[in-house]
């Protein structure tokens, strides 16, 4: 009767990245930590989780001296987002 909701996203801070990233080209790590309130080391945690799944890409360079990581949805990301939130909208409208 419900439909599965993907453990990946079904994570608080993941699907915040998931939400912001599917509304931008690509976000910086800074816009991503300050959006999202999280510590450094939770928000690349659940980065590479997300980027392990095909979820979203990741790019690692440096401007000047200081390292630059960029993050970017995937076509897969954009797919298992939109899954999820129409899985939710059944949630929602079960017992209307």
């Amino acid at each position: 009767m419900f439909p599965k909701l993907d453990p990946l996203l079904h994570s608080e801070l993941r699907l915040a990245l998931m939400s912001i990233l599917a509304g931008v080209d690509e976000a910086d790590f800074t816009y991503l930590k300050k959006q999202t309130g999280a510590t450094s080391g939770n928000l690349s945690v659940q980065i590479d989780k997300l980027a392990a799944a095909n979820y979203i890409t990741v790019e690692k360079a440096f401007k000047g001296k200081m390292p630059h990581t960029t993050c970017k949805i995937t076509q897969a990301g954009r797919e298992a987002f939109r899954n999820y939130v129409d899985a939710l909208k059944e949630y929602l409208s079960i017992g209307k």
